[in-house]
């Protein structure tokens, strides 16, 4: 059983606009490379179509991946979400307590992530640290080298 995937709108309809990509543009086109390869003669000898075979199993194993995580997504209300304890899609800015630098990330759900634009996953170590933390709390975050601290400072939703 596949667990629940909670999104922001924007999140839900870039993996929606994936998964019709992959199925209306990359699928077709994966198709008439198996064909162009059939046209070519003796199957037994013919290297181009079992490329192209493979490369429509791997798309069809990429459409079943997709499919199976858009059926468990949700689109998520956050106005319905308290602001009080950090939960996923909250705009978290932490201390760390032994260098002080202060770091502002937005908790998302995996598929989300982009640590270039500060969105870090809930299933990250530093996102399950954080989770369920009010201001004022110290995280304590388990990582590969020890384990890390940080304060939290303020809890916010954009």
């Amino acid at each position: 059983m596949s667990k629940v995937s909670y999104y922001s709108e924007e999140g839900f309809k870039k993996l929606k606009d994936e998964l019709n990509h992959l199925r209306d543009v990359e699928r077709p086109k994966a198709s008439q490379a198996i064909a162009e390869a059939r046209d070519k003669g003796d199957l037994s000898e013919n290297a181009e179509y079992d490329a192209a075979k493979e490369a429509q199993g791997m798309l069809e194993m990429e459409i079943s991946k997709l499919e199976n995580i858009f059926a468990n997504a949700r689109i998520l209300d956050e106005s319905q979400l308290d602001t009080s304890k950090v939960l996923i899609h909250s705009k978290v800015k932490i201390k760390n307590t032994t260098n002080a630098m202060e770091m502002v990330y937005t908790l998302v759900a995996e598929s989300e992530a982009d640590l270039a634009n500060n969105k870090i996953s809930v299933t990250s170590p530093i996102g399950k640290g954080l989770l369920g933390c009010s201001v004022g709390d110290i995280a304590e975050v388990k990582v590969p080298n020890g384990i890390m601290k940080f304060e939290i400072i303020e809890i916010t939703r954009d």
